[in-house]
């Protein structure tokens, strides 16, 4: 459904962000890109909605060449989260900001206005329905930006370090709605540099590294490489690294690790 065919892409500036990746994503897959600032992450996404174009290589989106489809045809499918919401904002109330979205999308006034109202609520953004966006505070308008994108529900999401300013209870709602969707047959790609948040999920994880891909596995064995984190610095789970300090098997699910280590400090 997604495919990376070689692709490289270098700015206008000279820097090569994308070094030859080659990868596929299937339908339904919740996929987490993670590694340094300037690892070339939000470049990769970028060319999933066609923001970017390959500077050789191919990116196809459900069989479509993105170097042949505009934007406006890939947003229908791909729904895009950027990491500051002030580029996404822009009209004069919250319930404008949804309602824009949809309005290019849906024909249908009154489902238009129930998609508007379920969002609001569902991002406990209704009481700002009337007011301006840029009133609202960073973590506001991330959820903002979150009920914009998933208004007109499209087949593959993509959020790009969703978890900043978000409070605990967000976060769960967040992680609810993303478990949601990938039980749905939706496809997620989370860009976070939010590893107990991650980890809390289990998705595919892919590790870059100077736009290259260098690791790509599942979560449990990305964090359970201590070669891979030392080579790229990235930071275990607390619960993971806790686990291991106990003597306990870190192969598991978070659930089961957590009930684990409960365990062991009840001496049992």
């Amino acid at each position: 459904m997604i495919e990376f065919n070689l692709v490289n892409f270098q700015h206008s500036t000279g820097i090569v962000a994308l070094n030859n990746i080659d990868v596929n994503i299937k339908s339904g897959e919740l996929v987490a890109l993670i590694g340094e600032n300037g690892a070339g992450k939000t470049t990769f996404v970028k060319h999933i909605n066609g923001l970017l174009k390959p500077t050789s290589g191919n990116v196809k989106i459900f069989g479509s060449n993105t170097k042949d489809t505009s934007v406006a045809k890939l947003s229908r499918k791909v729904g895009i989260v950027f990491q500051n919401p002030d580029n996404q904002l822009f009209s004069e109330t919250v319930e404008d900001e949804i309602r824009f979205g949809l309005n290019n999308f849906i024909k249908d006034a009154s489902e238009v206005e129930k998609r508007v109202k379920l969002m609001l609520n569902y991002f406990d953004l209704y009481k700002y329905k009337s007011q301006s966006p840029m009133l609202l505070s960073g973590g506001e308008k991330k959820r903002l930006c979150l009920a914009i994108v998933q208004a007109w529900n499209p087949e593959i999401l993509i959020l790009d370090e969703p978890t900043v300013g978000q409070d605990f209870i967000n976060k769960e709602k967040l992680k609810t709605l993303i478990s949601k969707l990938n039980k749905d047959n939706k496809t997620v790609i989370i860009v976070s540099h939010d590893i107990e948040f991650l980890w809390s999920l289990q998705p595919r994880t892919i590790v870059m590294y100077k736009g290259q891909i260098l690791e790509d596995d599942t979560c449990l064995n990305i964090f359970n490489k201590s070669d891979i984190i030392r080579k790229y610095q990235i930071l275990p789970p607390k619960l993971l690294e806790l686990s291991k300090s106990l003597g306990l098997k870190s192969e598991i699910t978070p659930e089961k690790l957590s009930k684990s280590i409960l365990l062991k400090f009840k001496g049992k």
